[in-house]
């Protein structure tokens, strides 16, 4: 044990687990971190290590007879006839079949849709019936054969705490300070924190913002395997994740037919994972969910006020450094099309995700944090009936670029962090300062990107800034864009849409590298830079002319080494890569060294390829060919410098599925395979 672990059994005792159990236990299982340290919680409540490995067997016991999994369901089934009754560790959904006019219950991992409930079990909690909740529950036989049921619920214990004392949660936390009582948050949630910095630890009180803040608008975009999901998946039993799939009125807000308020009634928070696939088939769904977005009420009928807060994580498999940088698109691509500006204006908080480490055992920690169950229910008491935002309003001071919604996203973020951080009080004007200007960056990420879709200056005061007491106005920007010009500047499309790019055009690649400048009585110099990129398979918007065009300048000869010019299709491209070469009118020579099909020979590839070197003999260039068997490698040289070293050479466009399509003509609107690009500055090679 360290000193914060010793302050936090003293301060808390009984309230604490050692979360290298959880980590030990947990791989072998496949229950949340809520249920697991329930159990822990039961048996290693404990410093001794031979009653620690005591509780441990006995936690692994009870999982064991009491956890079932899917594939063992007829299992349990048979044991429960067998024995008349068994206690199960599990997911417990009850639904209401109107057909029969009664209701069923199911456990997620026994199998069974037809469990008799007492009524007085969803009664007294009603999540039963919305998404389920996980629980203790003994499930009997019934071996009246008259009755159309064979199991029903004997006994059911919710897998949380009975009360809760905020009171004590908050005089507790008196005897740390923030930066300690920020590494026990940390801490609680499975992490060490001695592995982030101050800003990942942000980022994590970011992410715990929706389970205790109502009405929060949250987005996390990211790569892959950060453990976006996990918060609202296992760490609190008041949240529930809609993993993908179709999102409904009836199921998110309010269903006619039951007359009964959807997800959003009987949870703090409602998380969608996976939000690129979320198929939204009825407009009425997303105008309910702007509605509910901003300012947690709708109407349906019937007027719904509800304070659950809507989270939404997904995967963004492009380079922000592109997409930042690129003219046509945004932050928010990986976003569904539904999600219109409207939507995306009511987002109060933007994570920027691929700044999140990958899950790893090197961020996991090994010492004392809160019992999952006791911080989420602190977290829950502070949605429920703590309101930091009045004390947020007469505290915290905006610039002038701060618009209404902007005000109130920052607002509720700072509050957020209040109510994670500084349970007990209001926190040092030092303290504030910081959960403000991190705020404001959230915000403006989210404006950043709006402003860039959209073709007026509606959103164009980007510029968020709050008034520090020492330093006066400070401007905030987001790290990943602060130099990107097509994001702090977007160029603005006419009205007739002249400016704009075609609608089929998806460049996800940086812009043309800058065009030259000419200083009076001096030869213009060519701003050219190294660039590294990846097209995306089915992307488009890539052409010989956007990737190689701007690095002819100033060369005479160009070298292609491509092992595969050989099949139609790929002399097409050839020649179309020749194309752009005549363009600039200062090449003479094009070198192609290629090999030949050693089962067709060269004889038909060879026939158009002399076609192609009279016609370009016709326009003063000369086409030398090579044939080199045992070629593999492909790159383009310049003999002005430049290396462009494209991963499949120059076929790397996706065959048409018909000739009369966009794009079968057009490079720029053909659809792509994945291949890397890389132009970099090489020896001078004929």
């Amino acid at each position: 044990m360290d000193a914060l672990d010793q302050q936090l059994l003293d301060v808390f005792e009984g309230k604490v687990v050692r979360k290298d159990l959880v980590h030990r236990i947990k791989k072998g299982t496949n229950v949340p971190t809520f249920v697991l340290e329930f159990l822990l919680a039961r048996y290693c409540a404990s410093d001794d290590p031979d009653e620690i490995q005591a509780g441990l067997e006995a936690v692994l016991a009870t999982l064991q007879d009491n956890y079932v999994r899917p594939d063992e369901a007829n299992a349990a089934q048979s044991r429960v006839a067998m024995r008349g009754q068994h206690r199960f560790i599990d997911k417990v959904h009850v639904r209401y079949v109107e057909r029969e006019k009664r209701h069923w219950a199911a456990l997620e991992n026994f199998n069974s849709q037809r469990i008799a409930i007492a009524e007085r079990f969803f009664a007294d909690n009603e999540r039963l019936l919305e998404g389920g909740i996980w629980a203790e529950v003994t499930i009997a036989y019934n071996d009246v054969d008259e009755d159309d049921y064979t199991f029903y619920i004997q006994e059911m214990r919710p897998i949380q705490l009975s009360r809760f004392d905020f009171v004590g949660y908050a005089e507790g936390r008196k005897a740390f300070s923030r930066d300690t009582w920020l590494d026990v948050i940390l801490r609680s949630v499975g992490l060490e924190p001695a592995k982030l910095s101050r800003r990942l630890k942000f980022h994590f009180m970011a992410r715990l913002a929706p389970l205790v803040e109502p009405n929060f608008n949250f987005i996390e975009l990211g790569p892959r395997g950060t453990g976006k999901s996990y918060f609202f998946s296992e760490f609190s039993p008041y949240a529930t994740l809609l993993s993908g799939g179709q999102a409904t009125k009836a199921t998110l807000f309010y269903n006619n037919a039951r007359r009964r308020v959807g997800l959003v009634g009987f949870w703090d928070t409602v998380a969608f994972d996976e939000v690129a696939g979320i198929k939204i088939k009825d407009p009425d769904t997303i105008q309910i969910m702007k509605d509910f977005l901003a300012n947690g009420r709708f109407s349906r009928g019937v007027e719904v006020i509800a304070d659950a807060s809507m989270a939404f994580v997904g995967n963004i498999d492009h380079s922000i450094e592109q997409l930042v940088n690129s003219t046509e698109h945004d932050l928010f691509i990986s976003l569904p099309q539904e999600f219109d500006l409207a939507v995306m204006d009511r987002f109060a908080c933007y994570l920027p995700g691929w700044e999140m480490p990958k899950t790893s055992t090197e961020f996991l920690t090994m010492n004392y944090g809160f019992i999952t169950d006791y911080l989420a229910e602190a977290f829950h008491h502070q949605f429920s009936k703590v309101n930091r935002y009045e004390e947020v309003s007469q505290r915290i001071r905006l610039g002038q670029a701060v618009e209404g919604r902007d005000e109130k996203g920052i607002k509720k973020t700072v509050a957020a962090f209040l109510k994670i951080l500084h349970p007990d009080g209001p926190p040092a004007d030092q303290e504030f300062e910081e959960y403000v200007a991190y705020a404001v960056e959230a915000r403006r990420r989210v404006k950043e990107q709006m402003n860039k879709r959209k073709p007026d200056d509606e959103f164009a005061h980007i510029d968020l800034s709050y008034l520090a007491e020492d330093e006066g106005e400070i401007i905030v920007y987001c790290p990943e864009s602060k130099q990107a010009q097509a994001t702090q500047d977007p160029t603005r499309k006419s009205l007739d849409g002249k400016a704009a790019a075609p609608a089929a055009v998806k460049s996800k690649t940086p812009p043309p590298p800058p065009a030259a400048t000419e200083a009076p009585g001096h030869p213009a110099e060519p701003a050219l830079k190294e660039r590294h990129f990846t097209i995306f398979y089915g992307e488009t918007g890539h052409s010989y002319e956007s990737i190689i065009g701007p690095y002819l300048a100033g060369a005479k000869s160009v070298v292609v080494e491509d092992p595969y010019i050989r099949l139609t299709h790929q002399l097409q491209n050839f020649v179309r890569f020749c194309e752009t070469v005549v363009k600039h009118a200062s090449v003479k020579r094009i070198h192609l060294i290629t090999s030949y099909d050693e089962f067709a020979g060269p004889e038909e590839a060879q026939a158009k390829l002399d076609e192609l070197k009279q016609s370009l003999l016709e326009l003063d260039i000369v086409l030398e060919i090579t044939m080199n068997p045992n070629l593999h490698d492909r790159e383009i040289r310049l003999d002005n410098g430049w290396v462009i070293k494209i991963g499949r050479g120059l076929d790397f466009y996706q065959k048409p599925t018909s000739w009369f399509e966009v794009g079968a003509n057009d490079l720029s609107l053909r659809k792509c395979l994945e291949t890397k690009v890389d132009i970099f500055r090489g020896g001078v090679d004929g």
